[in-house]
């Protein structure tokens, strides 16, 4: 199973964090740093995605709305109902982390690769993975705001004004600057993508370099760590079977049910890690934990998904013979029966 090599950069930086945490006039340094950071992260989102090729998308209309149920509707109903887990398995703050995983917005990038690799629909999930990028940006704030409220590590409605100022701002700038900019970021897409990771490093640094200065992490066991995995773990199977033969009833294509899968039961570390810095404030170390162990388990485990797909995809070809030109996976409006 692979490993990915950010989540170990990620730990070292915590790691860096508890031995070596930003503390008295070096806390207001890293955290005026953390703060133009994440504007420029969303800034540079906001010029890379092209709202023309995720609007031709609607045309699937119907994949998307099932990608975005399962992002924005029936993630946080399982984190609701995951409170009945505290404090059995959970407390309550780690719960608060897990509940705020269940808002954040699908990947993109993730999504793509294992939607190819299975021969799945690559264009649905393209544009999949965009919408819920860009409904995540408004919802995500509006759902922690409903369902965590005050309770939520110190979430409350100034976090709102502050992830406007902070996130849609600059994500609404970097839409408009996009004709003039575009192919400029687009022919610098490797340097920006490590001012990407670099950014959100130092995003991860500031919020535990805070939670170790203000001692949190007294509030986390091994147990506690245990519990967390295991509800994980479940989360993820859940959303797996649901996104699987939930879309075989709903009558989409073997290649839309691939999509449809792998985007619709991940969840993105680039845009959780610098919302939960601006929604949860102190508290976001224990916020982003639950969903820096939920990232690296679905790589794993859609990592081997994937791979069993392109097998049975490749028997079925060997078995059907030569597929029709009409047949094919690459159109996003498909509408072959399910097999």
């Amino acid at each position: 199973m692979p490993i990915d090599p950010y989540i170990v950069l990620l730990l070292g930086t915590v790691g860096i964090a508890a031995l070596l945490p930003a503390r008295g006039s070096a806390a207001p340094v890293a955290s005026g740093a953390s703060t133009a950071a994440i504007a420029l992260l969303f800034f540079l989102y906001g010029v890379r995605l092209s709202t023309r090729e995720a609007l031709d998308g609607l045309k699937h209309w119907r994949l998307h709305v099932t990608v975005l149920a399962c992002t924005f509707v029936i993630f946080p109903l399982l984190g609701i109902a995951a409170g009945r887990l505290v404090p059995v398995l959970l407390n309550q703050p780690l719960y608060q982390g897990l509940l705020f995983l269940t808002l954040v917005p699908s990947t993109i990038q993730s999504s793509i690769a294992f939607t190819s690799i299975a021969r799945g629909n690559v264009p649905a999930a393209i544009c999949a993975g965009s919408f819920s990028s860009l409904v995540g940006i408004v919802l995500t704030p509006l759902l922690a705001a409903a369902l965590l409220g005050n309770s939520g590590g110190g979430f409350s409605g100034h976090s709102l004004v502050t992830i406007v100022v902070q996130l849609l701002v600059p994500f609404v700038a970097g839409q408009l600057l996009r004709p003039w900019i575009g192919r400029f970021v687009a022919r610098h897409k490797k340097i920006l993508g490590l001012v990407d990771r670099g950014s959100i490093l130092l995003v991860v640094y500031t919020a535990f370099s805070e939670g170790m200065v203000r001692g949190i992490w007294h509030q986390v066991s091994a147990v506690r760590l245990g519990g967390l995995l295991v509800v994980e773990a479940l989360l993820l199977a859940v959303m797996l079977a649901l996104t699987w033969y939930g879309t075989r009833a709903l009558g989409f294509s073997r290649e839309d049910r691939v999509a449809v899968q792998f985007a619709g039961s991940k969840k993105s570390l680039a845009s959780g890690l610098p919302m939960a810095s601006v929604l949860f404030g102190a508290h976001a170390s224990l916020a982003v934990l639950p969903l820096m162990l939920f990232h690296q388990m679905q790589l794993m485990v859609c990592a081997v998904i994937a791979k069993r797909r392109a097998r049975d995809a490749e028997v079925r070809q060997e078995t059907a013979g030569p597929a029709p030109a009409a047949a094919s996976p690459s159109a996003v409006g498909t509408t072959n029966r399910p097999r």
